[in-house]
């Protein structure tokens, strides 16, 4: 039984690398930077970068580095590193924005819950990321 069980998730990653999708870091520390690297970052590339990652600064936002995000763009930081409540990142991904402003990111279509759970784990956790000088 456990050759068949070993097989099924060597089956279960081999699908999902030829998908092009990650799997969550599993056992990864949230407040670590491997966690951002491995769980984070791919959302944001997958969902974001057009607009907001490298030389694409769409608002004055760049998602690149903690220190960006915590600057923000025009409207201000989109996290509060610990307090997923005060970070404007996730009420723009959960496509709660203001009424008189909503600006539902991105902008097509809502972010699966799981991404959006994965997103608040980080940013409770302190949003440690491999730049953030502040990471042990």
């Amino acid at each position: 039984m456990r050759r068949i069980v070993l097989g099924v998730g060597v089956m279960a990653v081999a699908a999902l690398a030829g998908s092009g999708l990650r799997p969550v870091a599993a056992g990864v520390d949230p407040a670590k930077p491997e966690f951002y690297t491995e769980s984070v970052k791919p959302i944001l590339v997958a969902h974001c970068a057009m607009c907001h990652l490298g030389a694409n600064h769409r608002g004055g936002l760049s998602l690149d580095t903690k220190a960006a995000m915590m600057k923000g763009g025009r409207d201000g930081a989109v996290i509060v590193a610990g307090d997923p409540a005060k970070s404007m990142l996730l009420t723009l991904i959960r496509h709660e924005g203001p009424a008189d402003n909503p600006k539902p990111m991105p902008p097509n279509e809502k972010l699966s819950d799981a991404d959006i759970a994965t997103v608040t784990q980080w940013i409770q956790a302190g949003a440690a990321m491999p730049d953030d000088p502040a990471t042990p």
